[in-house]
Order: C-alpha cells, then structure tokens, then sequence
C-alpha cells in the first residue's frame, strides 16, 4: 500500500510541480489540452485575484513512496461570497490525481479539514476561486477536447467524488450547434427576427471597429440590468468590463460579436470568441514572446481555430419576451454562415437551474447536448441539510423582494 504525504505548495520548485502533474496525469490522454500556466498562477496571485481580499487560498501536492508527485488541490474561500448562500461555502478546486482512491481521499481531507478551520459548513468542487466560466465543474459526459479553460479529467474521478459523499449540487451543460444548412434554426426565431428588423425600432448589429471604446460600457449596461439582482452575482464595475475586453480584444473576431438596439440604445448582446484551446494547445502551457508569437501564428495566420465558444448571452429584462433574443440569434448565425469559416459552436455552462436558457438553446437554436459537467457540494456540517442549487428565477425573485 502506497505512503501518501502532501505538502503544501509554497515555493517556486512547488509551484512547477503543481503546474506539470497533469502533463505526467494525461500523457496518453489524445484529448486533453494544457491550460496556461499564467491562467492557473492568476487564481493564487492577491494581485490578480480580488477574491483574496476578503479570503484565502491554500494548495497541496501529495508524494508517493518514491518521492514522485501524485497528486494535488487547493482549497478557497472568500467570507463575502459565503455569507451570501443559504450555508457558508467554501471550495476545492484543481484536483489531480493518479487512479487511487485513498490519494484522492487524503486530498479531499485535506480541502475539507482546511475549510473547517476556517469556519465553513460547505464544499463546493472541483469549482475556480474566481469566475464560473473558468476551471468550474467536474466532466462526467463527453469527454471530446475541451474549449477554452473549461475543465477536463479522467472519468474515474467521477467515482471519487461521489463515493467520497459530494452531492450534485448543479449540472453544467454545454451543446453543439453545426453551421450547416441542413441544421437550421427554429423557423419561429427567423419569423420573430424578421418582425423585429421591419418594425424599424429595432437594430441588431455585429460590432464594427469604431465601436471599440464603446463596447464595455454597452456590456456592463445591459450584463448589471440582467444579472445583478441573481444571488451571487454582484453589479459589474466600468473597470472589470474595461478589463475584460482589454483582455479580449486581441482574439475578438468582430463577425463574432452581436448587439441589440432599441432606438440607440444597446438591449442585449451575444459575445462569441474562437475556441482559442485549438491555438494554445501547441504551447505546453507557456505564455511567453516565443509562445506568443506561436498563438498569433495559429490564430491570425494558420487560422486553426475552426470552433467558435459560445461565451455569453444577455438581453436587458425590460426588453426580454419581445423576441429580442431571436434577433440576436438569427443575425450571429447568418454573419458566422455568410463570413466565416467557422465550423461548428459549443455553447457551454448551461447550468441546469436555468431550464429556460435551455429550453432556448435546445428549442430554438436546436443544438445537441454535448457535454456535462457537475458542480458539487460536500456537507462540512452534517447538521444542515443538502440542497440543489435553486433554480435562477426563484434565486431572483427573492432577491427582489429584499
């Protein structure tokens, strides 16, 4: 019986160590594409990670018998974003493993004593201590290559969480959708489009370069109006949506970026990025001019990203029901058929206590599920009893009522 021994990463030997497992996890794994390691070292850093301010993180890499690492996690938690739920909920997040149950548990004891100590009473994982559309969520279903930072791992870890006793808290469901003709819309969104284009209220536009500046702020309107009153979501600052186009604008593929407008002013958006994983996989997880210049060269030149990833949709609540969202829907695939070589989209992290964001992707823009994956939740405080993430629309309306 293997001797396991972990030991919390503190230095920059450990560090690499934590950043290479999954190289060693995932050799013969065709499938599996290396994150950047700067995307991964962003969670850890206080100057990256706002989160940090008002909570901490800490992670483990676990030896065998031969001094070989084996195994790792980190553990988060952040005292505002815990406060804000029916229970106070950490995470565990990163986990890597050999296929030994008794490493995987020792890793788990480590997260779940850690976030005890610290006053806890849930553990949500494998989840990002930052934003969902990042590491969030275990695959349990198509295990095909994985789009930009959404997780991927072996099937056997399935087994390790729920024997362990983590719960299904949410599903994460990500679809495809084909750029065929013969894989149309619902022709209920072109006839909904159609109304909306000959109103003449109505603008629906792919962005154009001079609409640059502008784009943030356009962002930010429609994404706090949509969002911020959803528990746990908090309004969106001009300097992270500054940010996040900053960090956007050089793989932005304006064909790509849909908006809505009602007499000049922005109502909803759809923000579709290449599947930049189909340029990064050929750079072993580096970031630097070497690799740069590789990603430019696989992106701008070799144009090797043939897969779009759906990143986000949102229409403004006072225009929603109006057809707005079949406008945005009809003109993105018309400009990506027309434009584009593009040839296929996954529309990821459809969480399933959003039916209605389903029951859109799945009636009307008639794309496949593709992919599942689970977020999960470990009782810490076996007083309190398990519940599943409540569904968006009630998780709003008591929001409201506050």
């Amino acid at each position: 019986m293997a001797n396991y021994t972990l030991k919390e990463v503190t230095d920059k030997k450990e560090i690499i160590s934590f950043l290479e497992l999954p190289v060693k996890i995932y050799k013969e794994d065709k499938n599996w594409i290396r994150p950047l390691d700067n995307d991964i070292e962003a969670v850890f850093s206080p100057e990256k990670n706002k989160l940090l301010k008002g909570g901490e993180i800490i992670r483990w890499i676990a030896y065998d018998n031969n001094n070989e690492v084996v195994g790792r996690i980190a553990a988060f938690y952040n005292t505002e974003q815990a406060n804000k739920g029916d229970v106070a909920a950490g995470g565990c997040g990163f986990f890597e493993s050999i296929n030994d149950k008794e490493l995987a548990y020792k890793l788990f004891d480590a997260a779940k004593g850690w976030l005890i100590s610290k006053g806890m009473k849930a553990m949500d994982g494998p989840i990002n201590f930052g934003n969902r559309d990042y590491f969030w969520g275990l695959l349990v279903e198509g295990f095909y290559e994985p789009v930009y930072n959404m997780n991927y791992n072996h099937q056997y870890y399935e087994e390790f969480f729920d024997s362990y006793g983590f719960q299904n808290y949410f599903n994460q469901l990500s679809y495809i959708k084909y750029f065929r003709e013969a894989e149309a819309l619902n022709p209920i969104i072109e006839e909904k489009a159609r109304r909306l284009k000959e109103s003449g209220e109505y603008l629906f536009r792919a962005i154009t370069k001079e609409d640059l500046p502008y784009i943030g702020d356009w962002f930010r309107g429609i994404y706090n109006a949509a969002w911020a009153n959803f528990e746990g979501v908090d309004p969106m600052t001009k300097e992270e949506s500054d940010s996040l186009f900053k960090e956007l604008k050089p793989v932005i593929d304006k064909k790509l970026i849909t908006f809505a407008f009602h007499k000049g002013v922005a109502i909803g958006f759809y923000i579709m990025i290449p599947n930049l994983y189909q340029a990064i996989k050929h750079l072993g997880g580096k970031f630097n001019l070497w690799a740069k210049l590789k990603f430019l060269y696989h992106l701008k030149i070799k144009k090797s990203c043939n897969i779009i990833y759906g990143l986000i949709f949102g229409v403004n609540p006072a225009y929603q029901g109006k057809g707005i969202e079949s406008g945005i829907i009809n003109l993105a695939k018309e400009n990506i058929v027309k434009y584009t070589k593009y040839t296929h989209m996954e529309l990821v992290w459809m969480g399933d206590f959003n039916p209605l964001m389903i029951r859109m992707v799945e009636s009307y823009v008639q794309a496949k599920k593709y992919k599942r994956h689970v977020t999960y939740r470990y009782m810490l405080d076996e007083t309190i009893e398990f519940k599943r993430c409540p569904r968006a629309s009630v998780a709003r309306k008591a929001k409201v009522k506050e």
